[in-house]
């Protein structure tokens, strides 16, 4: 197991809340007191998961809502069953952070839908090709104040792609840390810890002339991730005014296991 760790556990309180400790690794590229939007990401994951859990179910469809900056400091997780069912259930969680005045808010909201597992192994099928091997793919030297900050840095990334080429960008990456420490990475959360890059993976803008926040992530699994490593098929489209959306194919080494999709706020600096 790794020994870095994007958040300290801090305890749990008498209700539920969890309380954790914010490390430098979570640091975006967008600025230095904010977190970069993948580990809030699979923080969230891993309440969904946790929260009343059942063997039977699983994951289908993550939302993140990015409500505000997440800062570089403790937070708070909450999370509850918001529609129960035998088959199909609705869990939500929340990241709770103090804002500028000292008040807490939430700050990224979390949704997810499980579902009951049913063997259909007789019928799998994946609609998207499988990306190319990571035998293929190669290093690429990440340069700059975009690539330099913290949660980059602790991710291994393999290009099949050159950055801003025509087409999808394509690339493989997995974390050099795990999401809470001393604890292993469960396979959702282990994707969840790198899907929210497809932004950056499938940009044609230069991040040292233009910002392209996403204030979501919706990602649907129709197979659980196997193994360390995620690999990332996406394009991003721009819109006249100001918006942007991200649509990619998200992959283990077996081959596809989903599809991502997210919104950007695009400014020119």
């Amino acid at each position: 197991m790794s020994d870095q760790a994007y958040y300290l556990p801090l305890g749990r309180d008498a209700d539920g809340t969890e309380r954790f400790a914010s490390t430098a690794l979570t640091e975006s590229t967008w600025g230095p007191a904010m977190q970069h939007g993948a580990p809030p990401s699979a923080l969230l994951v891993r309440a969904l998961e946790r929260c009343e859990s059942r063997e039977d179910t699983r994951l289908t469809r993550v939302v993140v809502e990015i409500l505000g900056p997440v800062p570089i400091a403790d937070i708070e997780v909450r999370s509850w069953v918001e529609r129960p069912g035998r088959r199909v259930e609705l869990v939500v969680a929340e990241l709770w952070a103090a804002g500028p005045d000292g008040t807490a808010r939430a700050v990224a909201r979390g949704t997810g839908w499980r579902m009951q597992t049913a063997d259909s192994s007789a019928v799998a099928h994946a609609g998207d090709p499988a990306l190319a091997p990571r035998s293929q793919a190669h290093e690429t030297a990440l340069e700059g104040p975009f690539w330099d900050t913290g949660f980059v840095t602790s991710l291994e990334w393999m290009w099949l792609t050159d950055i801003g080429c025509e087409g999808p960008g394509q690339m493989w990456a997995r974390p050099n840390a795990v999401l809470v420490e001393g604890e292993p990475l469960s396979p959702v959360q282990q994707l969840f810890v790198v899907a929210d890059v497809a932004n950056g993976v499938g940009t044609k803008l230069d991040p040292a002339e233009w910002t392209f926040l996403n204030t979501d992530v919706t990602v649907h699994l129709f197979r659980v991730p196997e193994g360390e490593w995620v690999g990332i098929a996406a394009e991003t489209s721009y819109g006249p005014d100001g918006v942007g959306m991200c649509a990619g194919v998200l992959h283990d080494e077996s081959g596809p296991v989903g599809r991502i999709n997210q919104t950007l706020q695009v400014r020119g600096r």
